[in-house]
Order: structure tokens, then sequence, then C-alpha cells
């Protein structure tokens, strides 16, 4: 599978909210089609990060899905709510961009929590993670938030 073309919709997607650069994608990973995409708008719900509203349109477009060969695609590590999500959905491949590292570093909010702890951490199953796929496209949506809130 084509990881980055997945990737640059997910950054395409996060453009849409400037504010909050957390854009994902859920696809087949066998057909290569895109199924739901998400947006973080946590002004509107602070549960409604990119994955959560990812998986909430996957279950709303497409309820009877077989999760088994999707792939989710999000432009920075998913919290510990998000990996809950992508986890009670079934979603076995998780492919992200920005590290949480990185987002420590560059001082966001975050519980110091990695998706793939948390995935270790579930009794019944959890999912595979691909980390870094257009890492430096990324991390500079989070670079570019990180300057605007410091005034640079």
């Amino acid at each position: 599978m084509n990881h980055e073309r997945f990737m640059r919709r997910a950054i395409e997607i996060a453009r849409g909210n400037p504010d909050a650069p957390f854009g994902c994608v859920i696809a087949d990973g066998e057909t290569g089609e895109i199924l739901a995409e998400g947006l973080n708008d946590a002004q509107k719900s602070p549960i409604l990060h990119g994955e959560t509203a990812a998986v909430m349109d996957l279950v709303e477009k497409r309820p009877d899905v077989d999760p088994a060969g999707l792939v989710l695609y999000t432009t920075a590590e998913p919290c510990p709510m998000c990996s809950g999500a992508i986890l009670w959905s079934g979603i076995p491949r998780v492919v992200l961009g920005t590290r949480l590292e990185t987002l420590k570093g560059l001082g966001f909010p975050h519980i110091d929590l990695s998706s793939t702890e948390v995935s270790a951490r579930c009794s019944f199953g959890g999912f595979e993670v691909v980390h870094g796929v257009l890492q430096t496209e990324c991390d500079a949506l989070f670079e570019g938030l990180a300057r605007r809130a410091d005034g640079s």
C-alpha cells in the first residue's frame, strides 16, 4: 500500500484546521479506497479529534464494514482516547506522521502515553503502528502552529 498517498490526504484534511492540524483518513488496505475522513474540531466537542471524527464517519457511512483490512492514517500520534477508539473499532493498522515526542517538545498539551503502549495494554487485540510517514511534512504543520502560538 502506498502510505504516502493516504498521508498526503490526511495532511490536506489537517490544513482545514490550522489551529489543530490533526487530520485522519481510514482506507481499505486491499482496494485502496478511502472510506472515511476526520478533522479535529475540539471547538465543537472536546472529544472530536481527527481519529474519533474519522471513526464516527466510518461507522456512519459504512456500518457493516469489516475492520480487519482497514488502515488508519493520521498526521500525529493518536492520544490515548483516540487510540482507545481505534482499538474498539477493530482497526488493526495505524500509520502516523508526527510522533508524541515531537508534540511534547513543541509544548502541546498531551497525555504522556504512546499509542503503541495503549495498544500493548489492550486485552482483546491491538494495532500495528507504522511511524514517520511523511514525518517532515506532518511536523511542519505542528511547528507552524507552535510558532504562531508563540507569536514568532
